[in-house]
């Protein structure tokens, strides 16, 4: 049993390693890798709990390196309050014992995220629309984050149609995942699903995260993104499809 416990572990800490690289590298992906991943060896609701903390401590890290935090806040607002409201509605997928729905969701998810990173085209939000569009964004984003854990679709593509400057996007970027790992702990909570085990573990991965955040940072300077980035998003490809098939063939 304490093998079992270790080797436990040890994956887990090396999935947060390799998930902090990812972030390190090209600025997001830990939740998608994390959850991913993890959702392999575990049911979706347990990887998403662990991810509870490392993605708070890094996200919120991002948020306020940033000089205009409450600039953003004021624009996007009625983006964070539809995250809040769709994840707290969608979280009852992840707390139910429906684990196969939750897996097809997931690995769905992944596939859509990943597609469109490989071939969809930079959008551009023109600024008369967004009043309309942050909460129709912030309540699909939610709701996909209740119910897998991953919160990068659509904010991500959404932000940057925007027409941010850099520093804003990250910060931006920051905000949102901020709050859409809140809201996520609140939806578990509230199913019964975060409970003081999955609190310790998440606390644990901190640190392998940081330091794989660490890593991937010095690397991206070293490696081709583009080249990365083609990689990571057809194995995250490979993964999502695994995760969506599985509980009809096994």
């Amino acid at each position: 049993m304490s093998d079992y416990l270790s080797s436990h572990v040890l994956i887990i800490a090396l999935t947060f390693f390799v998930a902090g690289f990812v972030k390190g590298v090209s600025g997001m992906g830990l939740p998608t890798v994390a959850v991913g991943v993890l959702s392999a060896i575990m049911s979706p609701v347990s990887a998403a709990s662990l991810l509870i903390i490392p993605s708070f401590v890094t996200n919120f890290w991002q948020l306020f390196t940033g000089p205009n935090f409450l600039a953003l806040m004021k624009r996007l607002w009625l983006m964070m309050l539809g995250i809040v409201i769709g994840t707290l509605a969608g979280s009852w997928l992840l707390t139910s014992a429906n684990t196969e729905y939750a897996s097809v969701g997931l690995g769905s998810a992944l596939i859509l995220y990943a597609v469109h990173g490989l071939f969809a085209k930079p959008l551009s939000v023109p600024a008369r629309f967004e009043h309309l569009l942050s909460p129709v964004i912030g309540l699909t984003t939610g709701v996909i984050n209740g119910g897998t854990g991953i919160f990068t679709l659509p904010a991500v593509p959404y932000l940057q149609a925007l027409g941010l400057s850099k520093d804003d996007l990250i910060q931006a970027l920051g905000l949102s995942f901020t709050v859409s790992t809140i809201a996520l702990a609140a939806g578990l909570a509230r199913g019964g699903a975060f409970h003081l085990g999955s609190i310790t573990l998440s606390a644990l991965a901190i640190i392998p995260a940081l330091l794989g955040m660490r890593v991937g940072t010095t690397v991206r300077e070293r490696i081709s993104a583009a080249t990365f980035r083609r990689w990571f998003l057809t194995l995250i490809a490979i993964l999502g499809l695994e995760l969506a098939v599985h509980p009809f063939f096994f």
